[in-house]
């Protein structure tokens, strides 16, 4: 039972630039009118945040992470299931195969911290992954602030084509025969790039699906706003700010009435 459009959190790729990544300003009302939302409480953490200790006192940067209506986009129930698309009619086998090898990596590497279990359906999964360049956006104006002194005068330009987008929707999960708020997360990402910047790329919008829903201003973070030439690793600033995020109270997870 879906309960609003998901916005979405990506990046856009452009010839010889860092590619910039865009944030959502807000997000999907998701409340209706017959349903009464839970208050906010924290869960348990999983067990590998729960022992996570930072001796060398790096810091985080939870301060840029956006709260939703339904709080912090944290998972309750482990592992978080996570469907990867098995398979392309548009791709060669070859690029396929380095396109999935990659995205399994930063699944690997993810996984230390969050328990994750792939499932052979997207109707089974939290997370889905998509062989697929993002959807593409109307056009953009190319000058707002022209655009807005002289309306008449409007230009626009084609949306870049971005490299990934990470969107979630929220829904009714009463599978346990208990009805819960829970979320969905789905990621277009494209296989145009080379297997490196697939697997840096496939990281950085796991880490948003995973509950990290905002970029760090450090690029030796995988949550950076932009891409690099040199792709960083999980960093210990990423898992602080991870860790940070599950100890917060949320909605999601817990039971909802009507």
């Amino acid at each position: 039972m879906g309960l609003g459009i998901g916005l979405g959190i990506g990046w856009a790729a452009e010839p010889g630039r860092s590619q910039a990544l865009s944030l959502p300003t807000a997000a999907p009302n998701m409340v209706s009118a017959s349903m009464t939302l839970p208050p906010l409480q924290a869960h348990p953490l999983p067990p590998a945040l729960a022992q996570w200790q930072d001796s060398s006192q790096q810091g985080d940067y939870f301060d840029a992470i956006q709260p939703t209506p339904a709080g912090y986009l944290i998972w309750s129930q482990f592992p978080v299931r996570v469907y990867v698309q098995s398979a392309s009619p548009e791709a060669t086998p070859e690029r396929f195969q380095m396109w999935l090898t990659a995205v399994n990596q930063a699944l690997t590497e993810w996984t230390t911290y969050v328990p994750l279990q792939p499932v052979d359906t997207p109707d089974a999964a939290d997370i889905t992954i998509w062989n697929s360049a993002p959807p593409l956006q109307g056009p953009i104006p190319l000058d707002t602030a022209a655009a807005t002194s002289h309306p008449s005068s409007l230009v626009e330009r084609l949306p870049r084509v971005r490299a990934a987008e990470t969107r979630y929707e929220f829904r009714i999960d009463s599978s346990d025969g208990t009805a819960r708020l829970s979320h969905r997360f789905t990621i277009y990402l494209s296989p145009n790039q080379t297997d490196r910047y697939i697997q840096a790329t496939a990281r950085h919008e796991l880490g948003h699906a995973l509950g990290i829903w905002g970029h760090s201003p450090s690029p030796t973070d995988a949550l950076y706003f932009s891409q690099v030439r040199e792709p960083p690793a999980i960093s210990v600033r990423d898992i602080n700010t991870l860790k940070r995020i599950y100890e917060q109270p949320t909605r999601l997870g817990w039971t909802v009435s009507f």
